[in-house]
């Protein structure tokens, strides 16, 4: 869900909310409704946090295991480079 679709959504909610005002039951209805909206934002909020942690340390994972190939990669070019000097 983008941001935009959320802003849309809670001004949607703010909307019915001030429609709502009419009778104690539509305004219960939605008051409900707008809490369902904040619950669900803060599940999803919560699953995108944990979710970037966790692509956060796959990346820093990542970047361990390249710097140790690029070392590899290197002590091997210095050793051609050594091999070559030797004949």
């Amino acid at each position: 869900m983008t941001a935009m679709n959320i802003v849309r959504r809670i001004s949607e909610s703010f909307k019915y909310l001030g429609s709502a005002m009419n009778t104690p039951e539509n305004f219960e209805e939605k008051l409900d409704r707008l809490i369902e909206l904040c619950q669900q934002l803060k599940a999803e909020n919560k699953a995108l946090r944990e979710r970037e942690a966790g692509l956060v340390g796959e990346r820093g994972q990542l970047l361990e295991k390249n710097e140790l190939a690029r070392q590899k990669i290197q002590t091997m070019i210095n050793r051609l480079k050594n091999m070559s000097t030797e004949q």
